[in-house]
């Protein structure tokens, strides 16, 4: 009952509409409840009585009333499949607004599959009950007090008699309605899995051929599609069960209204047409009865369908901008950590005691072994996760006192696997400013070192990328990003510059676009190359979550320690070979180990590292 109230008061924008609605089923109500009437006056009037001006008339009011019926019958299923599509249409876009605004943590743990079927099935559920099985409801419980009265009229006591089973098809009816709702429920999270398995797959169809797990991916996409048919095969049967239980009592009610009432019309109590129009009230009853299992059915399933979408609805926004939030103004770069400490899930710490301070146009390289913190620290800067104590300030500003929109928009992110989205190229490089200008779009992907390559298609900035950008290679994916970020022009820059999964020329270019993009803009950068750590302005080596060391190259190298460690495992082959490489390019000599470079690869292989 909760839920269905909740649904209700939704409704409140469409209250016109609601009473517009209530209105038609009234009408169609009332010309079903004349028709029985017109049919006893049919009998007793017009064949009692052998009067064919009466059968005439009333046979002329009879198609008059359909005439109308049809009309409001129309106009009322109108207006609530205009209602089921209007009401999904606003929960969908709840929804959809929703999930955009909570927090990596929350998705950092649900499934996407399930979030797709809270936004599918179960909006879908929700909105044929409001515009369908709500209004069958009404006009159900409408038609049910209008037979009472009119059957009182008749005959009280054949009227006791009459609705005694239905009482009876009531209760039934009563305790379909408490146990369909949790059936349904397990159904609903049974698509969600389901839905979750197949978006997996398809994400992952790749890996999967590469290992030939087909047949193994197949028994466990066979194991959810089980619960799936399991749970809606539980809810058939129930339903079904009850279903015939409640035709039994209908039946029961119109024998009992023909054997009752045929003793009364032998003894001259009751005319034949009170008994014909008695049992015809009964029988436009049965009908709506019969369908109250179906709507019963239909609230379970919309009761369960509002039961996971209020779920979503009703969580509270762990990072949203404050009730008084600044608009951060253009900012100069200063970025602060002062004491931070950070956990997921509060369970252990990810960070600890962070502390330092970038100043503007300062290049950060932030270094250390896998798991140190290094993603988590540059995710706290934009607020994809906010600190767990301490603070971080931007030009002196907390950004948790800051409008968020105002915050990221003056922050440019570039990490190594880049998504792009399946549309053209040109929307792709202008998704931070979607007002930028042609030429601005051009420029961008020039400096990203992309415009020869886009140029090269034969739609140019119109080609679709294809989902996630499927259909372009690694590094022109990359160089995309980067000519997005470029096209922002932020003030604060966020990158991953790790290059090792594209060839030696596409690195080469790559790296030249982000030392463009580096440009007059304060930088972290996750540092896995030389070039990267040498240039930079403050190295942070992080280990288990703590700043280490910090200083520049030459003064860690001096120091020793882990950062010593890192440049003697991952760095210094770098360096010796950037040393050969120019050798080898000053003497103008071909290299002897024969893997076919010629001098100007290895040029351009030296001047990438």
């Amino acid at each position: 009952m909760r839920i269905l109230l909740r649904l209700v008061k939704s409704l409140s924008p469409y209250r016109w509409q609601l009473i517009a609605l209530v209105s038609l089923v009234l009408a169609v109500t009332a010309t079903s409840l004349v028709t029985p009437s017109l049919i006893r006056a049919a009998i007793d009037d017009g064949l009692d009585k052998r009067s064919p001006d009466a059968l005439f008339r009333v046979a002329v009011i009879i198609v008059g009333v359909g005439f109308f019926r049809a009309m409001f019958a129309f106009a009322r299923r109108y207006l609530s499949e205009w209602l089921t599509n209007r009401t999904g249409y606003d929960f969908r876009n709840k929804m959809y607004d929703k999930i955009q605004r909570l927090s990596f943590s929350y998705h950092d743990q649900v499934q996407t599959g399930n979030l797709m079927s809270r936004c599918t099935e179960d909006i879908s559920a929700l909105s044929r009950f409001i515009g369908q099985g709500a209004v069958d409801m009404a006009n159900l419980f409408l038609l049910f007090i209008g037979i009472i009265v009119l059957l009182f009229q008749v005959s009280a006591t054949l009227m006791l008699i009459g609705l005694g089973p239905m009482i009876v098809l009531a209760l039934v009816a009563f305790n379909l309605g408490r146990i369909q709702p949790p059936l349904w429920y397990k159904v609903d999270q049974a698509i969600g899995d389901l839905s979750s398995r197949l978006q997996e797959n398809l994400s992952g169809a790749q890996v999967v051929r590469a290992f030939a797990r087909e047949e193994h991916e197949k028994v466990k996409f066979g194991e959810k599609n089980q619960d799936y048919y399991n749970a809606t095969v539980k809810v058939v049967s129930n339903w079904g069960f009850y279903m015939p239980t409640m035709n039994i009592f209908v039946m029961l009610s119109t024998a009992l209204i023909l054997w009752f009432g045929g003793q009364m019309v032998i003894a001259g109590t009751m005319t034949i047409g009170e008994l014909v129009a008695f049992n015809a009230y009964l029988l436009l009853l049965a009908g709506p009865v019969q369908d109250f299992g179906f709507v019963i059915n239909a609230a379970g399933e919309a009761i369960a369908g509002g039961q996971r979408i209020f779920e979503i609805l009703d969580l509270e926004e762990e990072i949203k901008s404050p009730p008084q939030a600044i608009s951060a103004p253009p900012l100069s770069g200063r970025v602060t950590f002062d004491d931070v400490s950070f956990s997921y899930r509060r369970d252990r710490d990810q960070l600890s005691n962070v502390s330092f301070e970038a100043l503007p146009n300062q290049v950060i390289a932030l270094i250390g072994p896998t798991g140190s913190g290094k993603t988590s620290l540059i995710n706290l800067i934009p607020r994809f996760y906010d600190v767990t104590n301490g603070s971080i300030c931007v030009d002196g500003m907390d950004v948790k006192s800051l409008e968020i929109k105002s915050l990221r928009s003056q922050i440019g992110i570039v990490l190594q696997t880049s998504l792009l989205f399946s549309s053209s190229i040109r929307d792709n490089i202008a998704y931070g400013r979607l007002d930028a200008s042609e030429a601005e779009v051009i420029a961008a992907a020039q400096a990203a070192r992309a415009h020869d390559f886009i140029k090269s298609f034969a739609k140019g900035f119109e080609t679709i990328v294809g989902e996630r950008g499927i259909t372009l290679s690694g590094g022109q994916r990359q160089r995309i990003a980067i000519a997005r970020a470029l096209l922002m022009n932020p003030r604060i820059l966020i990158l991953d510059d790790s290059t090792s999964s594209v060839d030696t020329q596409t690195e080469y270019l790559i790296q030249q676009a982000l030392a463009e993009l580096m440009k007059n803009r304060t930088t972290f950068v996750i540092a896995q190359r030389l070039s990267t750590v040498k240039r930079a302005d403050q190295i942070i080596v992080l280990d288990a979550g703590r700043i280490v060391q910090h200083g520049t190259h030459e003064d860690l190298l001096e120091q020793g320690g882990l950062y010593k460690q890192i440049y003697d495992l991952q760095l210094k082959d770098q360096e010796k070979f950037a040393h050969e490489m120019l050798f080898l390019d000053e003497t103008n000599i071909e290299p002897a180990d024969g893997d076919g470079q010629k001098p100007r690869q290895r040029e351009r292989t030296m001047e990438s590292t």
